[in-house]
């Protein structure tokens, strides 16, 4: 999993209240176990007609953010089902790092898992930066995680609280397996200990 330290670039305003995991990634495309492929599917509803032409009226169908890294959502993004795949499209999009007043908790917790940074504000906030983000490319946000704050183009900041533990493991590009990698040492002087121990296993 890539680390995560500092993020400068564009944010997309998303308004929309109640974004759920099917409109991030309907439901026609789960049946992959890659995690690469989804990004062009994402909020494929909102980016496309039925005829598979783009709907220009789409924040990412724009050209100052087609490239977004960075989301700014309305309220409770991600609820509905616990599909892995929404972050996985994100992602596979560019996106790495969403800011919102809520999250639900399992795409909250996916995130994690997966390199992307989910960020709850107060509402005034998020509105202060989704109007910076109206602004186009020019307006370019930066995500600070070692300072736990976010910063305007126009250099007003904004700090976010985090769980150390979620800090770390973004901070050193660490998923459930390279968490369990770290312990290598130790598992291995276990696997050894229990291989003289008992021979017979």
């Amino acid at each position: 999993m890539d680390k995560f330290t500092t993020l400068t670039g564009v944010a997309a305003p998303m308004p929309l209240v109640n974004i759920d995991t099917d409109m991030i990634i309907p439901k026609q495309f789960l049946k992959t176990i890659k995690r690469s492929g989804l990004g062009k599917n994402l909020f494929d509803e909102l980016r496309y007609e039925a005829d598979g032409t783009e709907k220009p009226e789409f924040v990412l169908n724009q050209p100052a953010y087609r490239n977004a890294e960075i989301i700014i959502a309305g309220d409770n993004f991600g609820c509905g089902s616990s599909r892995e795949h929404a972050p996985w499209a994100l992602l596979d999009f560019g996106v790495r790092c969403v800011i919102s007043t809520s999250f639900a908790d399992i795409f909250y917790n996916n995130c994690f898992k997966n390199g992307i940074l989910p960020i709850a504000l107060p509402q005034d906030v998020v509105d202060t930066l989704m109007e910076d983000a109206g602004r186009g490319s020019n307006a370019r946000l930066t995500i600070d995680l070692e300072g736990m704050k976010v910063v305007t183009s126009d250099g007003t900041e904004f700090p976010f609280e985090l769980d150390p533990f979620r800090r770390h493991c973004l901070l050193n590009g660490l998923d459930d397996i390279g968490l369990t990698m770290e312990k290598a040492d130790s598992i291995r002087g276990f696997e050894e200990q229990m291989a003289t121990a008992r021979p017979w296993i």
